[in-house]
């Protein structure tokens, strides 16, 4: 739980991988996004969520309704577009924000690599550190960091596993080939 956190809630978003977690925090009259939690592989998005935010209670507000209406519509296929104002972004140290806005910018239905995010934050030896800051990205789905893969069109990992990683792709419209490579002509950025 991050120092210093007070009383958080979550909303449970149905999915078709299973049930995602979104974790806020009602900050100076708006609801926050502390984190979403993705289901993994032998673990409940809940699980994660609970063990993270201990303490953390069912409960939403007209806001995170919506969000999470929203979130269930991307998941369903429909082009949504995520804002990043409802998220605590001042969790994140500030390479891993510098790395999620350059991955949200990243349109829907295109991708691109850790390489080349890393060159367009003006550190080219640093597709490591952005994969890293990706791995830990407290927001997937709402900065979707299923839209960055590795420099040789592979998936890459996914904090919920590479099979969703590949279903969330599909629902884009990108292709993945039978080998697990991303199948596209241009790169983002």
């Amino acid at each position: 739980m991050p120092a210093g956190a007070g009383s958080y809630s979550y909303l449970s978003v149905p999915s078709p991988f299973g049930a995602l977690l979104i974790v806020w925090q009602e900050v100076e009259g708006r609801s926050l996004v502390f984190r979403v939690f993705l289901p993994q592989p032998g673990a409940s998005a809940h699980d994660l969520a609970l063990e993270a935010f201990p303490g953390a209670h069912p409960r939403s507000s007209a806001s995170i309704r919506t969000l999470a209406e929203r979130m269930d519509r991307f998941l369903q296929g429909e082009a949504i577009s995520f804002g990043l104002s409802s998220l605590a972004l001042e969790s994140c140290s500030p390479f891993q924000r510098r790395v999620l806005r350059a991955e949200h910018a990243i349109p829907r239905g295109q991708v691109s690599t850790y390489g080349r995010i890393a060159r367009h934050l003006g550190n080219p030896q640093g597709a490591r550190a952005v994969g890293q800051a990706l791995a830990r990205n407290p927001f997937p789905i709402l900065i979707p960091c299923h839209r960055a893969i590795r420099s040789d069109g592979r998936l890459g990992g996914f904090q919920g596993g590479v099979e969703m990683k590949r279903a969330l792709l599909a629902l884009e419209g990108i292709e993945v080939s039978g080998a697990g490579r991303v199948v596209t002509e241009t790169l983002y950025y």
